[in-house]
């Protein structure tokens, strides 16, 4: 029998193994002992050195700060007739970011709510313009049904939330919106003009601001202050509860120097017709009516304005969105005459007794300029000159002054500057002189000044053109004797949380040094215009007294004796139909300027309107609807001839 044997080859080393084996246990308890270590020393990083900031990090997930946005201010007329409020409603609000399909979500959201087609193409337009924005409504003003079946509905929609929001509503719709303005969604414009004026923090959760009008130029004083909320949310972002609360801050209330139901009056006055008219308190400069016609419903930006209304407002010929009042620019026609006068009596370049014999025409440079009556005025002095409205008599006044003269007087009056209206927007005009040539035109043969422009410029035509807040300014300067106090619309100010009132003060601009004995000859002459004059078939039977003057202002020029036919003239180009007034004679309470474009002779569109507004302003008296209608309509229809004595004007 054979034994087995084993080969020296076979025989384990267990003493080797078992080291080994020692080993690899030695190294992976090193190694699980050294991630403890690394788990401990970043368990001390988190919780002991760095402690403090990431408490504070986990406090910024478990709570969030949420803005409040305040009230903004009321805009209230001056007998406290408010013209801008708020109302609360719920809108629901899209957030782009946490949506994934932005048109799928749009089509299915219109079978819970009614998404209509101007709803869609207004919040594309808001999309493309403020991509940044946090949320965007697609609907406003949810009815409380729709809000119900949009809650049993809202885990379909996810980044899609019903927000509860404050909105602005003008109560007169178009009355007095260029006044008032309007509200719309804050743009990067906007953003960057509040970073400027460092107050982007308190626009925080603030989606609207002013645009224009009084909304824009008092926006800091209706905005209010912001306030702050500190909610609890879960993981899901939704708030549990209320910790903290810093309630917002209503902005300010003001109330203004305007009369809305004058301003109202005014502007039934003007019927369809285009044109602006302003009205002033000589004694302050505040302004009782502001008429630029036509005018817009600033409730159609509250929600952002859908394209098809903002096409409509954009391309009209009338040009609604203009604010004519303060950035329209007409010649003045002969309402620049009672100027012209002034500044004759004050240079001494006429007495009150001058007189010339009026052809018709005047002669100069081998031209012959035209008045407007065919065969002239005959014996005209100074104080006829207003009334019947000779043109010729200030042809040759004009050139007598010298252009020089004329500016520097003009200038007193504030033409060609700013009013300062608290207003955005207003427009300089243009007051000529060589000086003004100079910079207006390039090419040397354009900025030589000739005499012959200095002609024209006597009755308010050639580039004579100015704003009607600045014509308006001038009548109430001529009404108060020299004083010219800055045109405003804020009355006063009021804090609600402190109970404030701040009273914005009238300003003295300047007080002119005239004459008294010259400012009275003019004031006569002009009440004589409305007695005997140009101005009589509006203002002959008023029961209380007054001076004006009218003024037709040419559109397109005419060719040297060249007649105008206002029947072959296209409506747009023909002449515009101006009147300035004020009243009483004795201490006036009000000074105005009605402009009605292609309107025609002064005496018949813009003279009736004037008289509408200062019967309701001194007597209360409101029109007879029959007699404003037939007015409205005989001051549309073109002029089939002649009248009396200069009544073209």
């Amino acid at each position: 029998m054979r034994l087995n044997q084993t080969r020296p080859s076979e025989l384990r080393d267990h003493e080797r193994e078992l080291h080994f084996f020692q080993l690899r246990i030695g190294v992976a308890g090193f190694a699980v002992l050294a991630a403890f270590a690394l788990l401990f020393m970043r368990f001390v990083h988190l919780q002991v050195v760095h402690h403090d900031a990431y408490t504070s990090k986990a406090e910024e997930n478990r709570i969030s700060i949420v803005p409040i946005a305040p009230n903004r201010g009321l805009i209230l007329d001056r007998n406290g007739v408010v013209l801008a409020r708020n109302y609360s409603a719920y809108t629901l609000e899209i957030f782009p970011a946490k949506v994934r399909d932005l048109e799928r979500t749009i089509q299915e959201l219109g079978e819970v709510i009614d998404v209509q087609a101007k709803d869609r193409s207004r919040f594309r337009k808001l999309f493309a313009e403020m991509r940044n924005a946090e949320s965007l409504p697609i609907r406003a003003r949810l009815t409380d049904e729709e809000v119900a079946r949009f809650a049993a509905n809202r885990y379909r929609f996810p980044g899609v939330e019903i927000k509860a929001r404050l909105f602005r509503q003008y109560p007169y719709g178009e009355i007095a919106s260029h006044v008032i303005g309007y509200i719309g969604r804050i743009n990067q414009k906007d953003q960057e003009k509040l970073a400027e004026l460092e107050v982007e923090a308190n626009y925080r959760g603030t989606d609207y601001i002013g645009k224009s009008g009084l909304e824009a130029s008092y926006q800091q004083e209706l905005h209010g202050t912001t306030g702050f909320e500190q909610v609890e949310i879960d993981a899901a972002g939704r708030g549990i509860r209320t910790l903290a609360r810093t309630n917002a801050q209503a902005g300010n209330n003001i109330t203004l120097t305007l009369d809305i139901k004058l301003q109202e009056v005014a502007e039934a006055a003007f019927g369809e017709r285009r044109g602006a008219l302003v009205a002033i308190e000589p004694s302050s400069g505040g302004v009782l009516a502001f008429v630029s016609k036509p005018g817009f419903d600033p409730n159609l930006f509250v929600d952002g304005i859908d394209p098809a209304s903002w096409a409509e407002l954009n391309n009209s010929p009338d040009r609604p969105l203009t604010n004519r009042a303060i950035a329209g620019i007409y010649p003045p026609g002969s309402t620049f005459k009672p100027y012209m006068a002034m500044a004759a009596l004050e240079l001494g370049k006429r007495t009150q007794k001058s007189a010339i014999h009026d052809p018709g025409y005047f002669e100069f440079g081998g031209r012959r300029f035209r008045d407007s009556k065919k065969g002239g005025n005959g014996y005209v002095d100074l104080y006829k000159s207003i009334v019947v409205s000779s043109d010729t008599f200030y042809y040759q006044l004009a050139n007598d002054m010298g252009i020089d003269a004329i500016a520097s007087f003009m200038g007193k009056f504030g033409f060609g500057a700013k009013s300062g209206i608290d207003l955005e927007g207003e427009a300089t005009g243009v007051l000529p002189s060589p000086e003004w040539k100079q910079k207006r035109f390039r090419r040397p043969e354009q900025q030589k000044w000739y005499a012959g422009e200095t002609v024209s410029i006597g009755i308010g035509q050639g580039y004579n053109a100015y704003t009607p807040i600045q014509l308006a300014l001038a009548m109430a300067t001529l009404a108060a004797n020299g004083d010219m106090y800055r045109p405003r619309l804020a009355s006063y100010i009021d804090n609600l949380r402190t109970g404030e009132r701040r009273h914005i003060e009238p300003a003295l601009l300047k007080r002119i040094a005239l004459k008294a004995e010259n400012v009275e000859f003019v004031k006569r002459a002009m009440a004589g215009v409305n007695k005997e004059g140009t101005g009589a078939r509006a203002f002959g039977s008023a029961e209380y007294t007054n001076g004006g003057k009218t003024g037709t202002a040419q559109v397109i020029g005419m060719k040297q004796n060249e007649k105008y036919d206002e029947k072959k003239v296209a409506e747009r180009h023909r002449d515009h139909s101006l009147f300035i007034v004020f009243a009483p004679l004795e201490r006036p309470t009000i000074a105005l300027i009605a402009i009605v474009e292609n309107g025609g002779f002064g005496a018949r569109a813009a003279a009736p309107i004037a008289r509408t507004v200062l019967d309701y302003h001194m007597l209360g008296k409101l029109p007879d609807e029959d007699a404003a209608a037939a007015a409205r309509g005989a001051a549309a229809a073109p002029a089939r001839g002649e009248a009396a004595a200069g009544a073209q004007d």
